[in-house]
Parts: C-alpha cells; structure tokens; sequence
C-alpha cells in the first residue's frame, strides 16, 4: 500500500512588486496642499492638525460649576429648546454688560 507524501510547503511570493517606500522616497517627494506646494514643517503641521483627536479648543474655556437656581428660572429657560444653558449664560453676560463691577454687593 502506498502512503501519501507529506504536503511540501511552497515558498511565498510576495504578489506586490512595488518596491519599499524608504526614507528616500519621502525625501523626494513633493508635498502639496490642495494646489500649493508646501515646505515639509507647513505639511507636517496641517497632517497633525488634520488627525488630531477630540474637539477643537475652545477660545474662551467654561468651566463646570455647581450652582442652585429657582425651579421657575430652570423651567422659562429649558422650554426654550435645546441650548438652553448656551442662552443662559448668554442672559447672564447681558446682565453684566448692564451691572458694571458684576455682582459685587448684589443680593
């Protein structure tokens, strides 16, 4: 009775004969932004921005704070929709706008 022979592994080829993308080739290589040509520190600069993670900073920063308010307030300006608080800190600039020295003494 004959066995069969062990299955010889065949060498892999590698199908893609472009050749290796080396320090050279970027070296050469021409960078562009839309239509304009660019220097490597301009492109590096608009890739890092490009693929930066989370959202962009803010020009002015909030900062979270706790603070009570009457139910009433609360309620006038959730009916107003979403962006409500955006449209309560909008009403509370105002309101400095028109109280110079802020809240100072007030109650």
């Amino acid at each position: 009775m004959s066995a069969k022979s062990p299955a010889t592994k065949q060498p892999w080829i590698d199908p893609d004969d472009a050749p290796e993308l080396d320090e050279a080739f970027f070296e050469r290589a021409d960078r562009r932004i839309g239509e304009r040509e660019v220097s490597r520190e301009e492109y590096a600069a608009a890739v890092k921005a490009a693929t930066k993670m989370g959202r962009p900073r803010l020009e002015r920063t909030k900062r979270p704070v706790t603070v009570r308010y009457d139910a009433d307030v609360i309620d006038a300006f959730k009916a107003t929709g979403p962006g409500w608080q955006t449209r309560m800190n909008d009403a509370l600039r105002d309101w400095l706008k028109s109280h110079p020295g802020g809240a100072s003494g007030a109650r």
